[in-house]
């Protein structure tokens, strides 16, 4: 039993690698205030946010986004309802969230292949700011602009998708 807990929370999912809701404050303080009373899952219109299962670790339990299940629509209505500011209710404009920062893995990305693709820059909702197109088809993610909301990750055709999300919420 022992040695099935030792590889299970040696095999756990990083916090590093958790995707909080829009306007989570740095994860040390995000789970030292998070009380999972789920409001935020609730309060959720396209059911973005999912408990933490066990594989994550010290996150279990507490509100994440699974970008490739279901991303963030970045409808804002979730910060205004979490009782200890776990999320920011001051953040109310999508184009300030700083959710992570999506990252294109060329190798995979169908235009660097040359196959015309437009699907992460088509779908984004900072459009034209936090994806951008180098030579009317490459896309090149601008890290400042990128709110990490996971809606290129979910739409990318590629299997496993060739662009992801990685979580940015400790800085």
């Amino acid at each position: 039993m022992l040695k099935f807990l030792l590889n299970f929370i040696e095999n756990a999912v990083s916090d590093e690698a958790v995707l909080r809701p829009p306007g989570a404050v740095p994860e040390k303080e995000f789970l030292d205030k998070c009380i999972q009373c789920n409001k935020c899952l609730q309060i959720c219109p396209y059911d973005c946010i999912v408990p933490a299962g066990l594989e994550y670790g010290t996150s279990y339990g507490t509100p994440i986004i699974i970008a490739r299940d279901v991303p963030c629509y970045l409808c804002m209505l979730c910060p205004p309802v979490c009782p200890t500011g776990a999320l920011d209710n001051d953040l109310v404009e999508k184009e300030k969230v700083r959710m992570g920062v999506a990252e294109i893995n060329e190798e995979t990305c169908l235009p660097f292949s040359g196959i015309i693709c437009r699907a992460c820059f088509e779908n984004c909702p900072i459009f034209r700011k936090a994806i951008i197109l180098e030579d009317e088809m490459y896309p090149k993610v601008v890290d400042e602009h990128c709110v990490g909301c996971g809606i290129c990750e979910k739409v990318c055709p590629v299997e496993g998708s060739a662009i992801i999300v990685k979580s940015n919420h400790n800085v």
